[in-house]
């Protein structure tokens, strides 16, 4: 590949992770974005003294890449200090909120566990994510090896066991994706600590950080009708953007849209190859935001409320923002974020906005004995595609993709339908693509 040029699909984390370090890299890039603005579902609110995420609330240093991308960024924004309830995660069982257990004495101890798997763990015999996965679960039990909060990704998607990620589907490697082999080095891909992080002032500053280094020249916002073609040096990428229709020519595209668009973008992949890559279920979420002036509830140190399936509840968790993140509601008030729907109850999305407000503030009024009153906020947002579902089917999309990218030179097939569904994920994959094109150059 001679010519460093790529036209991005895509505006968010995966998109401007790519774009920020090929740009660093001298490239020439162009980002095609059908919202107005960049970041995808990241989204920071003000309003009425409340800042709140309608998207991901949580980032998680994970992977070597994430804190080398807020490194290259330290000039731009701060990464926002954590309360000390951060550590405190709850679980609801038995119309109780009880401490999820983080070593043997907590486990021994805690009311979560039955006193025969307290004797097993004692004995060494399981662990304490195995019997968690067990107990809040009714799949089976996977290997732990996750770059996303696993409390976080529970909450989220009503499923307790999908914490547990599938490595095979997680983490890159040569047989799936057929990344060269120095990709994967120890530079890359050696441990580090599994930390929480927030950015000062909400996520909205991170993309807005990496939007300033990359240049609002090169996004293209409300392009829509997006066409891309093999063409004699590369592809032919048309799209429509302000009423008017464009045709760029691009030795390299990469892809991070969601499986349900691709075979949209890409007219000329075969039926077969269409239906592969676009054979993926979304989780559907609604989350609620509530905030109060004055908190007249149960105390919330704590980073937020797991609400495992098996307790019948209407809700999947709740996190508590304002007890660990200063400015985040008013001196004595309470920011909550609850959700609702995940895997178990996933047509709860197309209820009223009555029906779903309903459902909250009776389930608040319980379970965090708030008084019978309106609260100061309340916001509704609705995740269609919230999470992907990997699952046996999910190999065949990998393979497709490799023996895409094999046939067709320059071109990127990434996003959410391969490599794992958290921020550290999408960072890391637009790391990875970036340090690929470069090698290749």
């Amino acid at each position: 590949m001679s010519e460093k040029k790529a036209i991005i699909i895509g505006a968010g984390l995966t998109g401007l992770t790519t774009a920020f370090y090929l740009s660093k890299a001298g490239w020439q890039v162009t980002l095609l974005e059908r919202a107005n603005r960049a970041g995808g579902s990241i989204m920071t609110h003000h309003e009425k003294g409340f800042i709140f995420e309608s998207g991901p609330n949580t980032g998680i240093i994970s992977h070597p890449d994430v804190a080398e991308l807020l490194s290259n960024l330290r000039s731009e924004i701060e990464v926002e200090p954590l309360g000390e309830s951060i550590r405190r995660r709850l679980v609801w069982k038995d119309c109780r909120w009880h401490a999820l257990p983080h070593c043997l004495k907590d486990s021994l101890q805690t009311p979560l566990f039955k006193w025969n798997e307290k004797l097993k763990l004692l004995m060494g015999s399981i662990k304490n994510h195995q019997y968690i996965a067990e107990q809040f679960s009714t799949k089976h039990t996977q290997k732990t090896g996750f770059t996303v909060d696993p409390f976080i990704h529970a909450i989220y998607s009503g499923d307790f066991q999908g914490l547990f990620n599938k490595t095979s589907q997680i983490r890159p490697n040569k047989k799936e994706h057929g990344r060269p082999a120095h990709l994967h080095n120890d530079k890359h891909h050696h441990k580090t600590e599994r930390q929480l992080f927030f950015i000062d002032g909400g996520l909205d500053n991170l993309v807005k950080a990496m939007v300033k280094t990359i240049g609002q020249e090169n996004f293209r916002f409300m392009a829509d009708d997006i066409k891309i073609y093999p063409a004699e040096k590369g592809y032919k990428v048309s799209f429509n953007h302000n009423d008017q229709t464009f045709t760029e020519e691009t030795p390299a595209v990469i892809s991070t849209v969601g499986a349900q668009e691709v075979a949209s973008i890409f007219p000329f992949l075969n039926m077969n190859e269409k239906n592969l890559l676009s054979e993926l279920t979304y989780i559907n979420v609604v989350q609620v935001v509530a905030g109060f002036n004055k908190w007249r509830g149960i105390p919330l140190r704590a980073f937020g409320g797991l609400v495992p399936n098996t307790e019948n509840r209407n809700i999947l968790g709740i996190l508590f923002p304002s007890s660990f993140l200063k400015g985040r509601a008013p001196e004595k008030g309470a920011l909550l974020s609850i959700f609702l729907g995940g895997i178990h109850t996933p047509n709860l999305i197309n209820e009223s906005d009555e029906t779903i407000k309903k459902l909250v503030m009776d389930e608040l009024r319980c379970m965090l004995l708030i008084p019978d009153e309106e609260p100061d906020l309340f916001r509704i947002f609705r995740h269609h595609y919230a999470f992907p579902q990997y699952d046996q089917s999910s190999q065949s999309r990998l393979d497709t993709i490799t023996a895409l990218e094999k046939q067709f030179p320059g071109l990127i097939l990434a996003g959410n339908m391969r490599d794992g569904v958290g921020m550290a994920h999408r960072i890391g994959q637009g790391a990875t693509i970036a340090r690929e094109l470069g090698s290749l150059h």
